[in-house]
C-alpha cells in the first residue's frame, strides 16, 4: 500500500477520541491498528480499525512476539511491525485520549520551520507558549532554558521523525502536573527543527515515523511505561544526528482529554529519569557511531548496550533488540504484496 498508517495502544473500550481517530484515518485511507493488552476488553468493536488482542499478538509471525511482557507499553511493538508489513510511506502514531484537530492530516517529510542550532538541551515548548511548563523526560535542570537565538533562522530540511503538540492535557510528567496541572493551549508557531547536538525529548503521542526511521521506533520493554518513549526518543535523536537530520515539532495537531492517573504512580516511573535523562544524553553522545543509514541496526545495538552498560536497562532488552531488528530486516526483505 502508499500512504499513510497508524498505531494505537489501549485498554479501554473505544473511547470518543478513538471512533474520531477511526473516521478522520478511514478519510485519508489509512488504516488504523489497535494493540490491546491483557487488561483490555475481550471485545473491541470499532469500525475501520484492525483490532490485535492479546491472543492474536501471540499467532503474528515475529520474533519479538513472545518476549514482550505483557501489561506494558512496549507492546505497541507489535503493532508498528504489523503496520510496517503494510508499506505505507509513514507511520503515525497516538494515544487512545488523543483527538485529531481540524488541522490534523498527513505530513511530508520535508518541514518547513526554524532551525534550532544550539547544542544542549532545549525546552522545545518555550517557542509555543509563555507558560512554564516543559516536556516530559526534559531534565529538570533545563527547564527553564531560553529559547535559542537562532529560532528566527528558517529552514526547510527532511526530518524523518515529526512531533506534533497537544492542547488542552499536554505531555508533561508528574511533577508539573502535581505543582501546576493546568489546561494549556499552545501557540500556532512554526514548526521547529532540532539541528544535530539540540537535545530535546519527543513522545510517542502524535508522531510521525518515516521508513528511513522505522528501526528507531523500538521501544524498550526493561524500563517503566513512563520512560519507555522517552528513552526511545534519546537514542532516536543520537543516531539521527549521526546521518545529518534533526527532529522537527509542530504546533498542537491534536487535543488530549488525558485518562486517569495515579500522579504518585507517575512519579515513582519518572524517578530514574529525574536522576539519569542528562546523564543518558551524556552516555550516549560518547558512543562511536556510523554515519551510513545501513548502521542504523548496529548503532542502536551500541546505543542499547551503552544504557544496558550504565545500569539504565535489563542486559535481557539486547535480546529484545535483536529480535526487533530480526523483525524490522525481515519486513523489509520481503517482496511487496501483488
Amino acid at each position: 500500500m502508499n500512504g499513510l498508517a497508524a498505531v494505537v495502544t489501549t485498554i479501554q473500550a473505544p473511547t470518543a477520541a478513538m471512533i474520531s481517530w477511526a473516521e478522520t484515518l478511514h478519510r485519508h485511507g489509512a488504516p488504523l491498528i489497535v494493540v490491546g493488552d491483557e487488561k483490555s476488553p475481550p471485545e473491541y468493536s470499532l469500525e475501520h480499525a484492525q483490532f490485535l488482542s492479546v491472543s492474536e499478538q501471540s499467532s503474528l509471525p515475529f520474533d519479538l512476539t513472545h518476549l514482550l511482557p505483557l501489561n506494558h507499553y512496549a507492546r505497541k511493538n507489535l503493532g508498528y511491525l504489523v503496520a510496517m508489513s503494510l508499506r505505507p510511506t509513514c507511520i503515525y502514531e497516538t494515544d487512545d485520549d488523543n483527538q485529531p484537530m481540524m488541522r490534523w492530516g498527513p505530513r511530508t517529510m520535508r518541514v518547513s520551520g526554524r532551525l534550532i542550532e544550539t547544542s544542549g538541551w532545549t525546552n522545545v515548548y518555550r517557542f509555543f507558549t509563555r507558560e512554564a511548563i516543559w516536556p516530559r523526560g526534559l531534565p529538570l535542570s533545563a527547564i527553564d532554558t531560553p529559547p535559542s537565538d537562532a529560532s528566527d533562522k528558517l529552514t526547510l530540511q527532511e526530518c524523518p521523525v515529526q512531533q506534533g503538540l497537544a492542547n488542552h492535557s499536554p505531555d508533561v510528567d508528574a511533577i508539573w502536573r502535581l505543582l501546576f496541572d493546568r489546561e494549556i493551549f499552545f501557540e500556532d508557531e512554526l514548526s521547529v527543527v532540532l539541528a544535530p547536538g539540540a537535545w530535546c525529548p519527543f513522545n510517542s503521542q502524535s508522531t510521525w515515523w518515516w521508513p528511513t526511521a522505522w528501526p528507531l521506533m523500538y521501544l524498550p520493554s526493561t524500563c517503566s511505561f513512563r520512560l519507555t518513549d522517552i528513552w526511545r526518543s534519546f537514542v532516536a535523536q543520537r543516531i539521527l544526528w549521526e546521518m545529518g537530520w534533526g527532529v522537527a515539532y509542530h504546533a498542537a495537531e491534536v487535543h488530549q482529554d488525558r485518562n486517569e492517573h495515579d500522579l504518585v504512580k507517575d512519579l515513582r516511573g519518572e524517578f530514574t529519569g529525574y536522576s539519569k535523562n542528562a546523564s543518558i544524553a551524556a552516555i550516549l553522545g560518547d558512543v562511536n557511531l556510523a554515519s551510513d543509514r545501513a548502521s542504523i541496526g548496529r548503532n542502536m545495538t551500541l546505543c542499547y548496550r551503552a544504557l544496558v552498560h550504565a545500569g539504565c536497562l535489563d542486559e535481557t532488552e539486547l535480546d529484545f533488540l535483536s529480535r526487533w531488528l530480526s523483525d524490522v530486516d525481515s519486513i523489509r526483505s520481503e517482496a511487496p504484496p501483488v
